[in-house]
């Protein structure tokens, strides 16, 4: 039996708003890939990729800036992030520009958020 997902384009800010919702609570509820669920992350965050894509183009966004942008649009906080970067002092202390990503986190920062990875792996911009 297929179920229907019932997923549509992203065509408003409230449409955004509400995907940006929904995969927060995909992501809390840890949907496995390969599960109905684990496909409807995928295919919402495509649709959000898509969206800010258009919406909010990053340009020369440094990495951190990036996860920063994430997090406030998703309202995300540090510990939401820990799954993709490690404890809380890690995420602090790459968000504080201390701790450069590593590949690992670039590739679950990229899968579980939804951050393009040519942004992930951009030089940081020295300030």
């Amino acid at each position: 039996m297929e179920e229907h997902m019932d997923i549509r384009p992203i065509h408003t800010e409230v449409d955004y708003k509400a995907t940006l919702k929904e995969i927060s609570a995909l992501m809390e509820s840890d949907s496995d890939p390969g599960t109905p669920e684990g496909g409807r992350l995928d295919i919402l965050t495509t649709l959000v990729q898509a969206y800010e894509a258009r919406h909010f183009p990053i340009g020369a966004l440094d990495p951190v800036e990036a996860i920063k942008f994430r997090m406030e649009q998703g309202g995300l906080s540090v510990k939401d992030l820990e799954p993709f970067i490690g404890r809380s002092n890690r995420v602090y202390e790459v968000l504080n520009h201390k701790r450069p990503l590593t590949l690992g986190m670039i590739r679950r920062l990229h899968q579980g958020l939804g951050i393009p990875a040519e942004v992930l792996i951009a030089e940081i911009a020295a300030g």
